[in-house]
């Protein structure tokens, strides 16, 4: 069963940085693909950053890009988010993800999976994100 594990949310004022962290664990297969995604409540969860692993590419939603940066260690067991100049529209709960299927792609930050695969595409719990104006 694979398991992801967010840390590093917490209050922070308008202009700052935090650096999010996921541990991925439980999980015979590496990732193909592995990103963020935040939701606010009353909203969709949407993905801001995302990486396929089988060609590098990486992708960030419109709303985050030049000021949130995704990397992975080599092993692909922790996933990490630096997130720079942050404002209260940042504010939201923060997920990360990982998909175990090599049908998986990244567009916009997003996770895209062949459907026949969705199960295969994993959350963790999350960490709060709150932005102070």
């Amino acid at each position: 069963q694979v398991q992801l594990m967010e840390s590093g949310g917490g209050p922070v004022p308008a202009g700052g940085s935090l650096r999010l962290t996921c541990e991925v664990s439980g999980s015979t297969v590496t990732p193909y693909c592995m990103g963020w995604g935040r939701q606010v409540p009353g909203e969709e969860r949407m993905g801001i950053a995302g990486i396929d692993f089988s060609d590098g590419d990486i992708s960030y939603a419109s709303s985050v890009k030049g000021r949130f940066t995704i990397s992975v260690d080599n092993a692909k067991t922790t996933l990490y988010l630096q997130m720079n100049n942050l404002s209260p529209d940042d504010t939201a709960m923060y997920f990360c993800a990982a998909v175990t299927t090599p049908r998986c792609t990244v567009v916009d930050g997003f996770l895209a999976v062949d459907p026949k695969f969705h199960e295969q595409k994993h959350w963790g719990r999350g960490t709060q994100v709150t932005v102070s104006s």
